[in-house]
């Protein structure tokens, strides 16, 4: 015989199946960390190719080149972030770190405007790569709570 608590539903020992918003959270997560690590290996052995889309007009030549293995060196490190929280499950964790992360673009899409850039460059390619982030960010956090909540509904009384 079954004894059941009357205020909690039975539980299905089958595991639900992903929502559409976490199945989401997770795609962009992972875009977003390949493209950080395309960025870095692209900055790191084509810089100049590379340079040429970011969005300012004049870049370092001779010995400032040097920044863009810093610019590598920042991509490749964030990609390998959310990329490592996710392989791991810390979805509450890559929220966080995610929303920390938006600084990143927006910060580019100032630099781009502070030097010379375009708007265009600025916000369509900065700014609208820092809210799809923001985006990313809100997807796991809504995703994260669910499955917390998910995990005290399991755990015994």
């Amino acid at each position: 015989m079954s004894m059941q608590s009357p205020s909690r539903p039975a539980r299905s020992s089958r595991p639900s199946k992903p929502s559409f918003t976490h199945r989401a959270a997770t795609v962009l997560s992972v875009l977003g960390g390949l493209a950080c690590l395309w960025f870095g290996v692209n900055f790191l052995f084509a810089p100049e190719a590379a340079a040429s889309g970011f969005g300012i007009p004049s870049w370092p030549e001779g010995q400032a080149a040097g920044y863009f293995a810093v610019k590598a060196a920042r991509d490749l490190a964030n990609g390998a972030v959310i990329l490592t929280l996710l392989a791991l499950g810390r979805r509450r964790s890559l929220a966080w770190v995610m929303l920390l992360l938006a600084i990143v673009p927006f910060g580019d899409a100032a630099a781009v405007l502070a030097h010379g850039g375009t708007y265009a460059a600025a916000l369509g390619i900065h700014a609208a790569t820092g809210a799809l982030v923001l985006l990313t960010a809100g997807l796991l956090f809504a995703t994260s709570a669910r499955e917390s909540v998910r995990a005290l509904d399991r755990s015994p009384a």
